[in-house]
């Protein structure tokens, strides 16, 4: 039998999942290989248990923390996919300004206090759940997603980046974003998006987190020699939830 899979969303744009509706003549070799028995985005379904269970978004309420640990009490497997559910996105940016009340206050203005508003800050999945296997991006990769479902499905490690994207900058022969004027964050950010954004002139935004164990020493040579410093460049780490003191 195939391997019963659900996608779930939570606090996101819900833009990986329909990397994976999109996936056009490719889902045909995604239903051969799997049987979807939940997915809000595309079918009616549901099911009391999944081989494998897929999560999109971040978790930014208490019913929501609720929510994804029932889940996973269902699930073989559970996979965080996306930013915001991998290291809780552009949503944790509102952490970063202390109480949540002022950013209630921020938000709402004068209605701030109404009890409707309740405001809590945002995890990402593997802070509240267990966590299998992450696919990182903002969006995902759709050739990433379908390499990983079928190793999931045939019992093999999935092959996950764990180099910076500069190596894939340097294998299209792309100009450092640096010599153009620009910041970036790709040498401390996990490669395995094609350098997608600097092969179309955009700089590094770390969507894909940080690579395991950075070369920080590179970070700092690249900083140095184009007159820079980390305080600098420390809003780019925090778009997508990358700790500032990974390039210290």
């Amino acid at each position: 039998m195939k391997p019963e899979v659900a996608f779930f969303d939570f606090t996101c744009c819900e833009g990986c999942q329909l990397q994976i509706a999109d996936l056009e003549e490719d889902i045909i070799g995604l239903v051969n290989l799997v049987d979807v028995v939940e997915f809000r985005e595309v079918l009616t379904g549901k099911a009391p248990r999944y081989d494998i269970a897929f999560i999109e978004g971040s978790i930014s309420r208490p019913e929501d923390e609720e929510r994804v640990k029932e889940i996973r009490g269902r699930s073989t497997l559970l996979v965080a996919f996306g930013a915001c559910a991998t290291t809780g996105g552009v949503n944790k940016l509102k952490n970063l300004r202390g109480a949540m009340d002022s950013v209630k206050k921020e938000v709402y203005g004068e209605n701030w206090a109404m009890p409707h508003l309740e405001t809590y800050a945002t995890k990402a999945v593997d802070e509240v759940v267990k966590v299998d296997l992450k696919i990182h991006g903002c969006p995902i990769t759709r050739s990433e997603f379908l390499k990983i479902v079928k190793a999931l499905v045939f019992g093999t490690k999935p092959e996950i980046p764990d180099f910076p994207v500069c190596v894939e900058c340097k294998m299209k022969g792309n100009e450092c974003m640096f010599d153009k004027g620009h910041t970036c964050i790709g040498p401390i950010t996990r490669a395995g998006c094609g350098a997608i954004c600097p092969t179309n002139n955009s700089s590094c935004e770390g969507c894909r987190g940080a690579v395991p164990n950075p070369n920080k020493n590179a970070m700092h040579e690249v900083l140095e020699k184009y007159g820079m410093s980390l305080d600098a460049i420390k809003r780019d780490f925090t778009i997508f939830s990358i700790d500032p003191e990974v390039g210290q």
